[in-house]
């Protein structure tokens, strides 16, 4: 079993930073692949970007491709999202997710979700 939350949400100017991080509880974190995943009001969630258990691996959706940046410390069962350049269009929920996949983007791939974090970007 996996618990995860989200933290590092808040209201940014357009062209701002923010990094997410996603706390995770377990003796198994190592060995799950882990993504962020986000929903903005009325649309579907949407995959954003994914990492490998070992970290070795990343995927990233095209419309976050050169702005944002996943990794993760095993050690501190933690995975980030580092968020640069930030538009309009990325404001949504984000939530973190734990699966035994490759850390690609379907969603079926992950067991475990966290209870998301609000980004704004204002413009």
């Amino acid at each position: 079993q996996v618990q995860l939350v989200e933290s590092g949400g808040g209201l940014v100017q357009a062209g701002g930073s923010l990094r997410l991080s996603c706390a995770a509880s377990g003796r198994t974190f190592r060995s799950y692949a882990m993504g962020w995943f986000r929903q903005a009001p009325g649309k579907e969630r949407e995959f954003v970007a994914g990492i490998s258990w070992s970290g070795g691996s990343t995927y990233y959706a095209d419309s976050v491709k050169g702005r944002f940046t996943i990794s993760r410390d095993n050690a501190k069962k933690t995975v980030y999202l580092q968020m640069n350049s930030l538009k309009p269009e990325d404001t949504a929920v984000y939530y973190c997710a734990a699966g035994r996949g490759p850390g690609g983007r379907p969603e079926t791939e992950y067991d475990y979700w966290g209870q998301g974090t609000q980004v704004t970007v204002s413009s």
